[in-house]
Formats: structure tokens, sequence, C-alpha cells
């Protein structure tokens, strides 16, 4: 979404929310087959921010934060891979107040002018911070000075209160005397629902006495809205937005997220139904007729022997002996993430890199678990036993069957879908399920050594899927960009 805010105009574009200690337990890492730079939750491998050459000097990681040691850690750990640093002191949902980040530090003034003089004084970029007006216009002024004489570049002014929310008028009057009053430049913020088209932008501007204006939700809407000849047609934005999406490997329920938002009302229509019942970035595609872009990009990934979802194992780095992030030394074995006892067990371990996609199943009566337990029945056979680990935030369960292990290389994120993974592996091996059904549906990669059939590359345009390469990801991008310069 930020590359896309680029290309159609934003001068700026700033990360989602992302909190300190989030990006202080990822590793960076170069990912050369994407040509990004990336920053991986070591606890479950997913990507935390990912950015690359197209955005550098332009991207602003804003971070939500109520530590001066963590923020300085963070701004220290990030400084060269983003223009600036900017604090979120405007969020004002329960998750952010009752860790006293977000809009809670402007009623914590000290700490909050401590974590911009922390940054400040720590890093070689600029710091930013961005806030929300007081229910005093005089107030909101003194609060703004308090915090410019920290040291910062710029201020963010959302013109509601705390209590505030998007229905309500936004306070174009407190937001130009806060930009009067100060000698840095103030970026004027939410004023989307008067905004649908870049000349509105302008307005926006003007009316608020700024000469930046940052634009969220009606980004969200429609990213052409920063487009100089006019917002494009929808369908034309979410069509390039998914071959971006495809092209960055990013997560297919980030991408959900971000299509969901564009559609608005559209989402009861046909065409959102068939979005919201989408897992994968194949599916997803599909509706817009780049199924093929999608899985040929995805293979090509594959077979240059990218780093995602499927290659995640729990414990892989610092914890268990990779000390820093030379990306030369070898990940952890997996087999250090198996308990002693699946270590001893006399029954051997039969592995298959599956994992499982709700959506492919139409009712209870066709998942993986249900098909076992009717096999058991046809052929006179014990019921299956289970058994889950959990490491980290990741989850692998192993199913015992007629005498034999079963389990799943790909960890899942929650229980349920373990053991679902698990039974498909079992369900392969013996035969009830296709191997290369599991590859059409998404279920499973072709195999990088095979060397005729299906699953070759050679092959890759007969293949109706791919499962995504990255998986899903707990961030929820808000698509924030500015037009203007500050």
């Amino acid at each position: 979404m930020r590359l896309l805010a680029l290309e159609y105009g934003a001068d700026l574009v700033y990360t989602e929310e992302i909190i300190d200690w989030k990006l202080l337990r990822a590793e960076r890492h170069t990912n050369e087959v994407l040509g990004t730079v990336d920053y991986i939750d070591k606890t479950d491998g997913t990507v935390v921010f990912r950015t690359c050459p197209a955005e550098r000097g332009k991207v602003i990681l804003q971070i939500g934060t109520a530590s001066v040691d963590r923020a300085v850690a963070v701004g220290r750990m990030m400084q060269n891979d983003v223009a600036a640093i900017d604090v979120n002191m405007g969020c004002p949902k329960d998750f952010s107040i009752k860790g006293g980040m977000g809009v809670a530090l402007l009623y914590d003034r000290p700490r909050a002018k401590a974590i911009l003089e922390g940054l400040v004084g720590s890093v070689s970029i600029p710091v930013t911070c961005k806030i929300r007006v007081m229910p005093d216009p005089e107030e909101t002024v003194q609060l703004a000075k308090d915090l410019q004489s920290t040291g910062i570049s710029a201020i963010g002014v959302h013109g509601r209160t705390k209590i505030e929310r998007p229905r309500d008028p936004v306070n174009e009057d407190a937001i130009a005397r806060v930009a009067t009053a100060l000698h840095i430049p103030v970026i004027a913020n939410g004023g989307s629902q008067s905004i649908t088209r870049r000349h509105d932008i302008l307005k926006f501007a003007q009316r608020c006495s700024t000469t930046s204006v940052m634009v969220a939700r009606a980004a969200e809407w429609n990213c052409s809205v920063f487009r100089a000849d006019g917002p494009l047609p929808l369908d034309d934005v979410i069509r390039r937005y998914l071959e971006l999406s495809v092209r960055y490997d990013n997560s297919p329920s980030n991408t959900k997220y971000c299509v969901q938002m564009m559609l608005r009302s559209l989402q009861e229509s046909p065409v959102g139904r068939r979005l919201l019942d989408s897992q994968t970035m194949q599916q997803i595609c599909d509706i817009w007729e780049l199924g093929d872009y999608c899985r040929e990009t995805q293979l090509r990934y594959h077979f240059a022997g990218i780093k995602g979802r499927r290659a995640c194992r729990p414990r892989t780095h610092s914890e268990n002996g990779d000390k820093g992030t030379d990306e030369t030394v070898p990940a952890t074995s997996k087999k250090q993430c198996l308990d002693e006892t699946h270590l001893t067990d006399p029954e051997p371990l039969i592995e298959e890199n599956v994992c499982f996609i709700r959506s492919n199943f139409i009712d209870d009566n066709t998942l993986p678990k249900s098909k076992l337990y009717l096999h058991a029945i046809r052929n006179g056979l014990a019921q299956a036993q289970y058994k889950v680990e959990q490491k980290d935030k990741l989850f692998r369960a192993i199913v015992r069957f007629d005498g034999q292990r079963y389990t799943s290389s790909f960890w899942e994120k929650n229980k349920r879908y373990a053991e679902q993974a698990a039974t498909l592996v079992c369900l392969l091996k013996r035969g009830v399920e296709s191997r290369d059904e599991l590859i059409r549906n998404g279920a499973m990669l072709p195999s990088k050594n095979a060397t005729n059939g299906p699953d070759t590359v050679e092959h890759a345009e007969e293949q109706k899927g791919s499962c995504d390469m990255n998986g899903d990801r707990q961030i929820v991008s808000d698509a924030i960009a500015t037009a203007g310069s500050c």
C-alpha cells in the first residue's frame, strides 16, 4: 500500500503503528529473492516490517511506545532502513492507552517529552510525532510547543480529541492554531471524510494553514486519491495493489484486509463475498484475473529459495545459539524444536510440508479429521490419537494412526489447524488424498527436486493454486501516506 501511494503521487508514506517490543524481538534479514530488507519476528517467522529501494528515503516508521529505552533501541536498530521515526501519540484505542502508549502520552507529558528527547539524541534521522487536539485549543498549542522543544522535526495533528471518532467533525481551526504557533512543519490529519481527490487534500491543508496533509482512511478507500489527474476506477487500483502485493510477497491476511477497505459497502456484493471466502493470495488474485501472475510469481520465488512462512521453525534464531544477524550461519535444525519424547519414540515420524486451508473444505464432513475418522471405521482400525506441541506462538501436531506417526513441517497458528494439517499428511501417505490435488488447492508446493510430472516448474502453469509463501501476518496496515512536503 505504501508503494502504491508513492506511485500515485504521495511524497512520504508511514508504516502502520508497530509496537516497540515487536520490533525488538525481530531480526534483520536481507531478502535476496525479493530485493528487500525484512525484519522477521523470531517467535513465529512473520514479517514485522519489509522495505525496498523504491521507498528508500520516503518511508517513516511509526512506533507505539511508552518506554524511552525501548524507543531508543528501536530507533538505533532501524535508522538505516527508514527515513524518519514517528511516535504515535494519537491512537485512542484501549490497547494503546492501557499500555501507556498512543493518546495516553498526551496526558503524561514528562514521559512523552523524554521519549522524543531520547530519540532525537540517539538517532541520525528526523524524529516526529503525531498528536490529537485537546478539548481546550490553548492547551493543544502549549502541548505542541512543549513537544517541539524536544528537537523533533515535524508534528502531525489529528483534529479530533481523545474521545472523538471519525464520524465527528474535524477541528480544522485547532490545527491552524498549532500551525501558526510553531516553527516546525505541522501535518494536518483527520480530513478523510472531505477528501476524494488530490484537490481536496490541498484545500484541507489550506484551511488548516499547513503545507502538509496526512491521509489515512481516504487513501485506504482509493489510494489513487493522490493522483494529480484525478482518482482511477477502483478495480484498476485493486489490480495494481494486488500486483505489488504478489511482487513483494505480502501476506494474504493483510492483502485481504486492504482490499476489503477498498470495497467498503461492496463487501456484500458477489465479488465481496468471494473475497471474504478467500484465504490464500492465489484465491484473492483469481477474483481480479491475476491468478496466473500470482501462481507463476510464487512458484518462481519458491524455486529461487525464498524464506517465508513455509520455512518457519520456532526458535531457529538467537534463542538456540544463532547470535546476531549473520545470515551466513545456518538456521538451527528443526529437530531441536521437538520434545525429547519425539526423538526417542520407536515409531518413525513421517513428515510433509502441508498447510491447512479452511476454505478448501465446504463443510465439516469434508475436513481431514472427519475423513480419517471414516477411513478408520471402514477399515476396522483404531481411531487416530493426536498430540500437539506449542513453541513460541506456533503449533505442530503429531497424529498416531495404525502404528505410524504423521506430522506437517508447516507450523500453524492454532492447535486445530495443526491437527488438520497433520491429518492431511496421514491421508496423503495412505493414498486417501492426492498429492496433485493438494498442490492444486494450495496445501502443498511443488517439490524443488521433482524432475517430471506436475510437480516440476516446467508444469507450473498447470497448477491451480499455491499457498502463500509468507503466511498470515498479525500486523494490519493502515496505509497511511502524506501528500505535500514536510
